[in-house]
């Protein structure tokens, strides 16, 4: 078999080969192995018909496709490897010449892993930033707790910020009701901002009885695009005013909240968990710049193929994000001013897209050039936590198993350690 390579661009390749008899004729008697299985010959067992005697009796036409499949299947494996291609998707196949038991010439397209040029990964430049908890971070959290224990106790004085309050509420545009507008016995906690802009500071002041009428603007980028920057009137009626009365720090409030004998171990507890959450922000803001500067240094085409699978993942991650949210990815486009999925698709999932490859292609290379590998412990390890994730889900503990997924997560692991190498040959010790 020979073949020749042209490289049609940094990421597609057109493969001509040829192939002679000998390759054919092993070819063949693939075929003929499998056909002799189904065929039908007086005096012999169906499925044990010696292939010289099945060959005078299966279908030459159907011998001949069979013959030509094995042969390109085979063929195309083969020369991909032998060039060092690796193919991201099923090659085109375009059959130029065929004699049976003589000659096969054919050309195969398709787009394949780019080579990566490598930047100096060691001496790139960044620094972790410094964690730092203050008093506020720990109050902020402390006061998150107190409200978990908080009374409401209805008052009949005037609402003020913090206070809840319970209210019926009708929002109509040019005097009709609009979908979603309207809400009855509904608490709202004044400065949580839940309402848009205006609302909740409208019914500071007032008391339990109180009607008014609310007008506001709905903001110019709101989801819905019908109501985005609309003048409404929100009909309100103030039916309850409770008064939020925080707990007091004790130890005893420290016992309530968790396995604490008092206030001080507490407060502890947060600010080491505070700390615990920045250094890990710190550390991947540092491994993100990394990456970038690496990016940015290296040499990568990227694969229009793999461009495409990026954005269908960026956009099954962004439904799914979106529903939790009450949204959908209409509506999000349309909140971003985007036309439609192909405007959102080159003005924003693109670019993404095609920097999340070249990181990965790129620490793909670094692995390469560090021998960094994945040892099976810790890939047994790795798969053990999932399957303890999903112990409660015994289909899907038990997709770990297949050799795909472990692959993933082979992978997976191969790029944090890449990452983590990144990290040590760029840190000060």
């Amino acid at each position: 078999m020979n073949t020749t390579v042209k490289h049609l661009s940094e990421t597609r390749v057109l493969v001509t080969f040829t192939l002679g008899a000998s390759e054919l004729e092993a070819a063949e008697q693939v075929a003929l192995k499998k056909l002799s299985k189904t065929v039908k010959v007086a005096g012999f067992r169906k499925g044990h018909v010696p292939l010289e005697v099945a060959a005078k009796h299966v279908d030459p036409n159907l011998l001949g496709q069979d013959t030509l499949d094995n042969a390109l299947s085979k063929a195309v494996a083969e020369g991909f490897i032998s060039n060092k291609l690796q193919a991201l998707e099923r090659p085109e196949v375009d059959v130029k010449k065929f004699v049976p038991g003589k000659e096969l010439e054919f050309t195969a397209e398709a787009d394949v892993l780019p080579e990566v040029k490598l930047g100096d990964y060691k001496k790139l430049k960044a620094v972790k930033e410094p964690v730092a908890v203050t008093k506020g971070d720990v109050d902020e959290v402390i006061e998150r707790i107190q409200k978990g224990f908080a009374e409401k106790q209805e008052t009949k004085d005037a609402a003020k910020l913090g206070d809840e309050v319970v209210i019926d509420f009708v929002g109509k545009k040019d005097d009709v009701a609009f979908d979603g507008g309207t809400g009855t016995d509904y608490p709202l906690t004044l400065g949580s901002n839940s309402f848009i802009p205006g609302f909740e500071e409208a019914l500071v002041g007032k008391k339990a009885g109180d009607t008014l009428d609310v007008p506001l603007t709905f903001p110019a980028e709101y989801h819905a695009k019908d109501l985005a920057g609309q003048e409404v009137v929100f009909s309100t009626t103030i039916k309850k005013v409770n008064q939020v009365v925080l707990p007091e720090l004790t130890d005893e409030l420290a016992a309530k909240a968790g396995p604490f004998t008092s206030i001080d171990d507490l407060q502890a507890d947060i600010k080491s968990e505070i700390a615990a959450q920045k250094d890990r922000e710190a550390t991947d803001k540092l491994q993100d710049d990394l990456v970038k500067q690496l990016v940015a240094k290296s040499t990568v085409a990227v694969p229009n193929v793999l461009v495409e699978d990026q954005i269908r993942s960026i956009e099954q991650d962004m439904t799914q994000n979106l529903m939790y949210q009450g949204m959908s990815l209409e509506q999000y486009f349309e909140s971003k001013g985007f036309a439609d999925r192909d405007a959102w698709v080159e003005g924003e999932a693109k670019e993404a897209a095609v920097g999340r490859i070249k990181a990965g292609l790129v620490l793909a290379e670094l692995s390469k050039a560090e021998k960094i590998e994945a040892s099976a412990d810790e890939l047994a390890e790795r798969i053990n936590v999932f399957k303890q994730q999903y112990a409660n889900n015994p289909d899907m503990a038990k997709r770990f198993d297949e050799p795909e997924i472990q692959r993933e997560i082979a992978n997976r692991l191969i790029t944090e350690k890449a990452v983590s190498r990144l990290v040590e040959l760029n840190t000060t010790k």
